[in-house]
């Protein structure tokens, strides 16, 4: 594919986004939203139908400064135009062919996890230190820019960096490897670094602003790592509580972000010893079980000898267990 016809590519991408906005943020359109309630919407991140549609209803009486039953008209309102009731299988069938992948650059990982990173999912990655997990991320986020055929959706990246683990020299250098132009390849990926649980989840819930406000397509939101912020700020037993239904929030807003915008979700995270394991490898990902019912797909990777890497699929709703082996190298993911 030409540097045009990339371009164009781009731009039908773009046209699409920018025509669902138009149809999904008319949230004034609902039975009790003014102009001053709208606005109190958007500010606190329910800036389209689905978002309020799905929107817990106390949450939405208080930050509309409205009553429960003035809120529930608004939510019922918002549900009755997007159609929220229950789909045949053949139906939900047609969403499922609306879903795409993104090469992860190894036939082997691609195979392992049914054609690549999905799309309306959240794909979570997790590993000790130098498993390749930001790598992995860094290719994706090169990789998503790629036309469809050559395994991208001619998209935008949006990386929530916790960790400081952001480096565009290395990112100029798997675009190179690919032969993109770097400059424009950095141009496309859009990193913020969060400092804190607040600050990580409010990134999420701008991301439909951002993306309405720029009118860039994207088609992977990258976060490196999840539970880095979280481990840090919700410490011992007394604070589990909160930080899991803190998290369990984040994770459906990113899933949310998914669904709309038929992006994928891509999580980095790092790992515990279980102490009550004395055979086998003791490594569990940290989050528990709120974010391992969240994941679709979920994979473990461990180093082997020299570049090589182990890649074994964890959890996935429709993909067996299994493993494959791949390389990190200077050009990047390679098999």
């Amino acid at each position: 594919m030409s540097k045009a016809e990339r371009k164009e590519a781009e731009q039908e991408v773009t046209k699409e986004l920018t025509e669902t906005f138009v149809n999904e943020n008319n949230i004034e359109d609902l039975p009790g939203v003014g102009p001053k309630v709208a606005e109190k919407l958007r500010e606190g991140g329910y800036a389209d139908l689905m978002a309020i549609a799905t929107a817990p209803l106390k949450e939405l009486a208080e930050l509309t400064d409205l009553g429960d039953g003035t809120a529930q008209k608004i939510i019922n309102a918002a549900r009755d135009k997007l159609k929220m009731s229950f789909n045949t299988g053949l139906e939900v069938m047609e969403r499922f062919k609306s879903m795409k992948f993104i090469t992860t650059n190894s036939k082997e990982l691609n195979a392992l996890l049914g054609g690549g990173i999905e799309t309306q999912s959240l794909t979570e990655v997790y590993g000790k230190f130098g498993s390749g997990k930001s790598q992995l991320a860094f290719q994706l986020a090169v990789n998503v820019q790629l036309p469809e055929e050559e395994g991208g959706l001619n998209g935008h990246a949006l990386i929530i960096d916790t960790e400081n683990t952001f480096r565009p020299k290395r990112i100029m250098e798997l675009a190179k490897a690919k032969g993109l132009n770097p400059e424009e390849v950095l141009s496309k990926i859009h990193v913020a670094r969060a400092f804190s649980t607040d600050h990580q989840v409010l990134l999420t819930e701008k991301i439909p602003e951002f993306i309405e406000e720029k009118k860039v397509p994207i088609k992977i939101i990258i976060v490196d790592s999840l539970m880095s912020l979280f481990r840090s700020e919700f410490i011992g037993r007394g604070t589990l509580a909160d930080r899991q239904q803190k998290l369990n929030k984040h994770l459906h807003m990113l899933q949310r972000m998914a669904d709309r915008f038929n992006a994928a979700v891509f999580l980095t995270n790092q790992v515990i010893e279980s102490p009550d394991v004395f055979f086998g490898d003791p490594t569990k990902a940290a989050g528990g079980n709120v974010l391992a019912h969240a994941s679709t797909y979920r994979v473990y990777l461990r180093k082997s000898k020299g570049e090589k890497r182990v890649a074994r699929l964890m959890d996935s709703p429709c993909l067996p267990d299994g493993e494959c082996i791949f390389s990190v190298t200077e050009k990047g993911i390679e098999d």
